[in-house]
This record gives structure tokens, sequence and C-alpha cells, in this order.
């Protein structure tokens, strides 16, 4: 491709509205423009980076056997009301009517509509297994759109759902595209955790999402880099470091107005890990009394998980159920369920006195107070790991892929159903499978810039080489570069000449911009001596070549990556 004849429109400044480096780094290098909040046209550049990552998708999810198909972006209503999502998944759902008053949804993800054509084309366990997959566009009302194409209303995703006999085959199934993604992910040049996760609105019993560690990413991961145990911070298991033993007796002690764990603990002189923080919430069944430590925090998901859907407490709420102000909560005297982190089973603390203006220092479980025992702190950097006891290390992520083994969440309420070897009806069992190709090109560049531009891993850039001859006006530096283009497409690469009558500063600010592996220098000085130069853009590193040896150099560093 000619770079005349293509649309690339660079800008030179940063946009005032991007924050997330690949949001400006794409904007800048003409790869997206954004239509309205969320929304996002991909340009040339852009699109084919896009393709690339999809092909390479496809290549993998071909190879364990799941077949591609593609399925409406428009959905009648009653499919998700049998499941019960219709009404759990609420504001972010995009809900229509049709000409005739039909209720209809546009598609976020399709649990639903493959299930719907299982029930209908699967009968026999003959029939199964089958994996299914597409990448199809979605649609997600997103309250907050941000950080360009990493958190958009409109994406595309590529999403597979297996079918299957048994949990046993479930499981194979399970393995088979978790080995997949691991090849995509490396195929695509990302660094990735697979991590444990909850599984969230898609239900089911296990889930694993795929993280690339990136500054931009909203999520954290908790990894031990000792023993590989490696989970979201939703999910992760952590031991706090434990105290230096004291041996406090029972002591009232007054702290006017200190109602904070940073309040008391500057007033009293020791260190938070030492006090036991108590949090009144309320759920459908009533007050329940949280207990985690005073440098830990409370994990709203865990303790969900626990107690169900709840709370917090008004001031109000605490001074009518526990007739303590609140601040001074301890968890001694109370006739409520109380759920204690696992980190407080032992050790001695100060807390709340259950008394304004007071706390109380020597407060032991067991002996102060009874309480069930769960881990619902947020595991946090330093903490040790639960599996070999050192410590974890939390980095922040962005999600590109997750896996879900769905087990009969969809199937039943579906009818989605076949005859077994004896048979018996029985359900489907199914898991799904999701990546997001956008999210792996913005994280591609995340990982991979310098104060330059985007320096694109090799598999996805969206051209292989970059021929800059320096001096269109030159007869025989564009006899050269026109002799290499054709060469270079004939082995098979793929080639953007920058033929534009600009000066050389600008041709080098642009290329390192957009960020080609290689880049191929034709100037009128070099050829003097018949040489050409080859430059690396990530490292930079350049070598001077015969012109007759160019392609076969560039065709060897090629190989080499």
């Amino acid at each position: 491709m000619r770079y005349s004849n293509m649309f690339i429109p660079t800008l030179r400044d940063v946009p005032a509205d991007a924050e997330a480096i690949s949001h400006i780094l794409m904007l800048r290098a003409g790869f997206v423009r954004q239509l309205a909040a969320g929304l996002y046209i991909y340009l040339p550049l852009g699109w084919k980076v896009m393709n690339k990552i999809n092909a390479i998708i496809r290549e993998e999810m071909d190879t364990i056997g799941a077949q591609e198909i593609s399925m409406p972006v428009l959905h009648p209503a009653e499919i998700w009301q049998q499941t019960g999502r219709w009404d759990a998944i609420g504001d972010e759902m995009f809900r229509l009517k049709d000409r005739s008053g039909r209720d209809m949804c546009l598609g976020m993800t399709h649990e639903e509509i493959m299930t719907w054509l299982a029930s209908r084309e699967i009968r026999s366990y003959r029939d199964l297994p089958q994996v299914w997959y597409q990448i199809q566009t979605k649609l997600r009302d997103e309250a907050r759109p941000k950080s360009g194409i990493l958190r958009t209303r409109e994406f595309h995703m590529k999403d597979s759902y297996s079918f299957d006999v048994s949990e046993e085959a479930l499981e194979k199934n399970y393995k088979l595209h978790a080995y997949a993604y691991h090849r995509i992910y490396g195929r695509c040049g990302l660094r990735f955790f697979m991590v444990e996760s909850d599984p969230g609105m898609m239900g089911g019993a296990v889930s694993h999402e795929f993280m690339a560690p990136s500054a931009a990413g909203e999520d954290e991961v908790a990894i031990c880099k000792d023993c590989g145990y490696s989970a979201n911070v939703e999910l992760a298991l952590s031991s706090p470091l434990k105290n230096e033993p004291v041996d406090w007796q029972r002591e009232e002690v007054h702290t006017p107005e200190k109602r904070t764990i940073a309040e008391v603990s500057n007033f009293l002189k020791l260190p938070a890990s030492y006090f036991l923080k108590s949090i009144l919430v309320i759920t459908d069944k009533g007050p329940v009394l949280a207990l985690v430590r005073g440098d830990q925090e409370l994990h709203e998901k865990k303790l969900a998980k626990v107690i169900g859907n709840h709370r917090p407490a008004q001031k109000t709420e605490v001074k009518e159920l526990l007739a303590v102000e609140a601040g001074f909560i301890g968890p001694m005297g109370h006739q409520i369920r109380i759920v204690a982190d696992i980190s407080l089973k032992e050790g001695v603390y100060v807390s709340g006195a259950n008394k304004s203006h007071y706390h109380i220092k020597g407060i032991r479980a067991g002996e102060d107070f009874q309480a069930e025992w769960h881990d619902i702190h947020v595991a946090k950097e330093g903490d040790l790991c639960v599996k070999c006891g050192n410590p974890l290390h939390v980095e922040r992520v962005i999600e590109i892929g997750n896996i879900f083994k769905l087990g009969t969440k969809y199937s039943l309420p579906l009818k989605a159903v076949f005859l077994d070897e004896n048979g018996q009806e029985k359900p489907i069992i199914m898991g799904s499978y999701g990546i997001g190709p956008a999210r792996i090109a913005a994280a591609a560049i995340e990982q991979n810039n310098d104060k330059d531009g985007m320096i694109w891993p090799e598999s996805i850039a969206p051209f292989d080489i970059e021929l800059l001859p320096l001096n269109i006006k030159d007869t025989k530096t564009m006899e050269v570069a026109e002799r290499l283009y054709g060469e270079f497409i004939e082995k098979g690469f793929d080639v953007l000449m920058d033929d534009r009558d600009e000066r050389a500063g600008v041709k080098f600010k642009d290329a390192d911009l957009i960020g080609i592996p290689t880049q191929v220098v034709i100037g009128e000085k070099n050829l003097k001596d018949d040489l050409i130069e080859i430059k690396s853009r990530r490292t930079k590193e350049t070598v001077k070549v015969k012109t007759a040896e160019v392609v076969a150099r560039v065709s060897r560093i090629r190989k080499d990556y």
C-alpha cells in the first residue's frame, strides 16, 4: 500500500479528553476516531490490526475444533426472560420495541441465543460435543465509557460456546479453550495472566479471566511469583502479615472524637493492624456486623457471597440497632449475626467500646465475641499467599478474555436437552468463552510504546515493513524504492511505502508514531555507497546493507521474530 493512497490522519497534539496511552496513540496515529461516547470508527490502520487479531483467533479456534457461525445482534426479549437475565441485567442492556410492539434487545452476549439454537437442533448424545463461535458486534450501555476502545458501548467480541454430555466432557473443552487462549495471546505478543475469577452475571460454578498487565486497566490481580497462584482481587485469598505478639489486658481508653481507624491509630500511636474494624450492614434478613483488621478493607463481593445482598447501615440505623454512635462500634455483646475475617481469629486487638469516645484494648476472638469466619478482606500488595506463604504482588490489568463453566444454567430454562445412551433425557452441559479483539489491540499498545509512539508486535502490526524513500523527487531513490516495494510484496510481506512529498523528519516521526516493526530507509547519501538503512522500531538499532542484500536481510530479521 502506498501512503499517498491511504487514509492516515495523524495528529501532532495529544487529544484533551484522552488519558490511556492506547487511546492517545490510536487517535494521534489515525487508527480510530470517536463518533460519540463509547462509539468508535476504526480507520484503515486500526481495522487492519483488528483483522490480523481476528485471523489469529480464527486459526486457533478452528484448531480446537470450533465451528464459526453468525448470530443476530437483535434479540427477542422472551428468550432472555426465560433465563431471568432480562430483569437481572438492568440498564446495561439496550432495550427497544419493534413496529409490532414486541420487546427486543441488542445482544451484549449470546448465551441465550446459542442455547436456543442448541435446544432445537441437538437431539442425541451422538450430536455432542459441539463448539460454536462467532466474532460479532455486541452492545452494552456503559454508564461511563472511557479509555478509548477499552470500555465502549459497541464492541466486537469472539464468543464461543461448548455443548457437552457431562461435566467431564465440559472439562475437556474448558482446557482446550484455555490452551487456545494461551496460544492467541502469545501469538499477539502480549504479557498476560490466567487468573481465577468471579462468574458474575454469567453464572456457573467455575471461571477464569485472562489479564494483560497495564496501568490503564480497571482490574487488579493478586499474583504469587513463587507458586504461581493468581486470582482477581475480587476472589483472591490472602493472609495479612501477622502482628508482633502483645499481651494486653482489657483496658478502656478514652478517645475523644476519634472515630476512624486512622484517627485512633495516630492518637494511640499503634499500627492500624492492631485494630479491629466493625462495619454494620443491612441485608434482606436483618443487620449483620462485619469485622476486618484495621489495615484491611472489607471486600463487598466476598461478603455478599456469605450474607447475600447488603448495604452499609446509616448512622441513625447504627444508633437504633446497636445503641452506639458510629465510629465506636465493638464486636462485644451484640445479639446479631457477626461475620469476621479469618485474620482476626488470632491476636489481640483494639476495638470500639460500644460507648461514645472510648475504645477498648485487649479484645480477643472467642473470649470477647463469637463469629462466623470467612476471608472477607481485599487482598493487597505484601499479603502472604495462602498456598505457599510467600508475598503476593498486586498488579493493575486489562481483562482481555474470560472462560466460564456454565453447567446447566442456560440449558435448563431453555430446555436444551439430549437423549443419552439409555434414552434418558438429560440437560446439555455448557461452557462460554469470550475474547475482546479490541482489548487485545489496546493492551498491545499499552505494553509496547515509547515517547515516539506505538511499537506493534510483529504478528498484529498493520504492516510488516515501512519503506521510507526520503526524497521522492530523486530518480534513483524512487527506482530503488519501487524495486524493493515489488520484491517485498512478492515475498509475501505487507508493505507500506511512504511516497509522500514530505520532509524526512515528518516521515520519521509518522513512522515511529504508527509503529510498524521494520523501517527500510532509502536516502540519497547512503545510495551513493549502494547502502540502505534497516531500522528496528522496537530497539531503534540500525544496520546498513548493500541494496542487493536488503530483501534477504529483512527476510532473516522477520524470520527471527
